[in-house]
């Protein structure tokens, strides 16, 4: 149950609609009726807002999960914002393997349907209801899905602020299936060293700060640690009969490890617990550091450095990436519909300090100051040239979105249609060096070699590149190509390190 003080009553039959809602839309533009596309079928689950129900699609058969939010239930225009921000978040994190994929969304004059990969292995919380509790290592791979979700929440900018067992799904019904993070219903966008106030979350896991109504992403990691302390005695570390007991027990921060199984559990695990669970959120565990305790990876020695944000890896990736290749991705990044960049513009703004619409030398630098950072100003200039395309000195909104865009976009087949249409101005099926010279020129570049970038590309030595070459290029790994931007590629580290660095309170 989710324990939000902010939240009506479902149950409130006197509640009546406000004339707004007649005219009030989630999405921010009109969409196809589910029932054109999807057949409903039995119901799946029932969440706070929303029912979940087995839907298939008309033409391919396929399942999928389909949760239907009645618009009656959103009372007022905060509750519509939450919904398009659950679905912004959704589509930010989707391309995680550990997240719940989103494959669309639909809206009628009743309820917006959210429709999502089907996890047919129910919820780890009757995993554990069935198995009791877990082994050490069992637990250990099942906690470390966990943290690997809330780190990527928290590079790219996002608080989950509701963790627990029953909004994690495994993918099928075998003991290794793949367990995914679901409903980011109570999901919100943050930024370095912003101060939380609203009470959300569910009782047994929500963390002593919000309780006191005064925090920020570390709460996340004390839910994990919950979920890691049920994982392995198959009870809650604070209990009591009422929800207000649970509270004083949670805010008390007592934790038993004398009862059974505790004696024959590990000291390092029972570390790694207190260490999530520290009532003092400055001195927790980051998820990166829960990452690194020795209990949890396989090997016992904690890696030299941080694992690579989700902006980090695909900011490598970009500054790899040839011209061609980088001006293809901000066509089709500047072409994504608003639902599936919303949250690359919330890490914009939390760069753009200054709301100029471009990333600055300056608010690059300041940005990693704030976080401790110690590189020299050469070094911050280096970040700056790997995603600043047309050379301006700053990043701009479409470059940065370019440069941090989920390659999984680009590669579908109508988003690369569209970029090769883009370059190919007459529609002869080839991309000529005019046309490389005209695209270039819109995207302020020169003096670029364009006679080796078609070299690279065109495979079969015609001077021009077809939709296959160009298709081909977009979706080949980073090996071969842009070797010599590889000692510039730390534009990443910037980006994610701010991120990173949230976890201190002022």
């Amino acid at each position: 149950m989710n324990y939000n003080l902010n939240n009506h009553n479902d149950n409130d039959t006197t509640l009546t609609e406000p004339p707004y809602q007649k005219t009030s839309r989630v999405l921010p533009y009109a969409t196809q009726n589910l029932t054109d596309l999807y057949t409903l079928g039995k119901k799946l689950g029932q969440g706070q807002f929303g029912t979940t129900y087995l839907c298939t699609h008309k033409t391919t058969s396929l399942n999928y999960a389909c949760k239907t939010i009645p618009k009656r239930k959103l009372i007022c225009q905060e509750d519509y914002d939450d919904v398009w921000r659950e679905i912004q978040i959704m589509h930010h994190l989707s391309e995680h393997p550990h997240v719940v994929r989103i494959h669309g969304t639909y809206e009628d004059k009743s309820c917006v349907h959210i429709v999502m990969e089907l996890c047919k292995g129910g919820e780890l919380f009757d995993r554990i209801v069935e198995k009791g509790h877990y082994s050490e290592r069992e637990a250990a791979k099942l906690i470390k899905t966990v943290v690997g979700v809330v780190e990527c929440c928290h590079s790219l900018g996002v608080m989950h602020r509701d963790l627990k067992p029953e909004n994690f799904l495994f993918l099928g019904v075998g003991e290794d299936a793949a367990l995914k993070a679901t409903d980011f219903g109570l999901s919100v966008f943050y930024k370095p060293g912003e101060i939380f106030t609203d009470v959300v979350g569910s009782p047994y896991y929500v963390a002593p700060e919000v309780l006191r109504k005064y925090y920020g992403p570390e709460a996340d990691v004390w839910s994990a640690g919950v979920i890691l302390y049920i994982l392995l005695s198959g009870v809650p570390p604070f209990w009591a009969e009422t929800e207000m007991g649970i509270f004083r027990q949670i805010l008390q921060g007592n934790l038993d490890f004398e009862s059974e199984p505790w004696p024959s559990i590990s000291d390092s695990a029972k570390d790694l617990i207190q260490k999530m669970l520290h009532l003092n959120p400055k001195k927790r565990l980051t998820a990166h550091e829960v990452l690194c305790h020795p209990w949890i990876i396989d090997d016992k020695v904690a890696p030299d450095k941080p694992l690579d944000s989700a902006v980090l890896s695909r900011l490598k990736q970009f500054s790899a990436m040839n011209k061609l290749k980088k001006m293809a991705l901000r066509v089709i990044a500047e072409r994504l519909s608003e639902e599936e960049i919303g949250g690359l513009k919330e890490l914009f703004k939390m760069i753009d300090t200054d709301n100029s619409g471009t990333i600055t030398f300056d608010e690059l630098k300041d940005g990693l100051k704030r976080v401790g950072s110690e590189l020299m100003e050469s070094e911050i200039k280096d970040l700056m040239d790997a995603a600043d395309i047309d050379n301006s000195g700053t990043i701009d909104y479409g470059e940065f979105l370019a440069a941090t865009v989920h390659l999984n976009k680009l590669e579908r087949e109508e988003n690369l249609v569209s970029a090769f249409s883009f370059f190919d101005k007459d529609g002869s099926g080839y991309i000529t060096i005019d046309e490389l010279q005209q695209a270039c020129k819109e995207f302020g570049l020169s003096e670029l070699h364009l006679d080796e970038m078609i070299k690279e590309i065109d495979q079969d030595n015609d001077g021009q590149i077809d939709y296959g070459e160009f298709a081909a290029m977009m979706r080949k790994g980073n090996g071969g190509i842009g070797r010599t931007m590889r000692n510039t590629i730390n534009l990443g580290d910037a980006l994610g390190v701010i991120n990173k660095g949230s976890n201190d309170f002022n």
